[in-house]
């Protein structure tokens, strides 16, 4: 896949599996840091630089995203005696997969949502007639559900295995979830 692949080894897909690689994923300044990565590899200078952060407040987000395994050093330069650290994903595609019981002593992460980071960056964009997007509800089993869910994440594989160019990132949310008091028809009398 030639144009889209990092200047470095990577993993296709890695999948987290604790509460606490699931927070780091949740940021929203982590997960901004994680997409800057999936381009090339670079240095906490460089990614302070892109998100107008401090370098500090950069070299801790991306101290958690190593220590939980979503990024690892890939390389480093030597600049006036001092090695400077260039930073990687570890995979293209991070999935989630949490198990067990709802009441366990490490319960499931629930306080990020990425449809708020959608609707928070998508502002400027509807302001400039630029936002697409669908909103649509039906009545479906679980079956369905779930097999819509699997084309979807073949969408989204899609669109993150894309050639990285042009000026302007775009963002591209997808999601299916219940509405338990969304108006609906009765079934109808035979």
């Amino acid at each position: 896949m030639e144009g889209n692949a990092p200047d470095y080894e990577l993993d296709d897909r890695r999948v987290l599996t604790t509460p606490a690689q699931v927070r780091a994923l949740g940021n929203p300044l982590r997960n901004t840091l994680l997409g800057l990565l999936h381009e090339r590899a670079a240095s906490v200078t460089e990614l302070s630089a892109a998100v107008r952060r401090p370098k500090s407040t950069v070299a801790h987000h991306v101290k958690v995203l190593v220590e939980e395994g979503l990024v690892r050093v890939v390389r480093t330069r030597r600049i006036r005696a001092v090695d400077e650290a260039f930073y990687g994903r570890t995979a293209r595609m991070f999935t989630v997969a949490l198990d067990g019981p709802e009441n366990s002593a490490d319960p499931r992460p629930y306080d990020f949502n990425d449809f708020e980071v959608a609707a928070s960056e998508s502002g400027p964009a509807y302001a400039g007639g630029e936002l697409w997007g669908f909103i649509r509800h039906a009545r479906i089993d679980a079956q369905q559900k779930q097999e819509f869910w699997q084309r979807m994440k073949a969408l989204v594989d899609e669109f993150d295995t894309l050639p990285r160019r042009g000026d302007v990132v775009h963002g591209f949310a997808v999601g299916i979830y219940p509405v338990p008091d969304h108006p609906a028809l009765p079934d109808a009398a035979e």
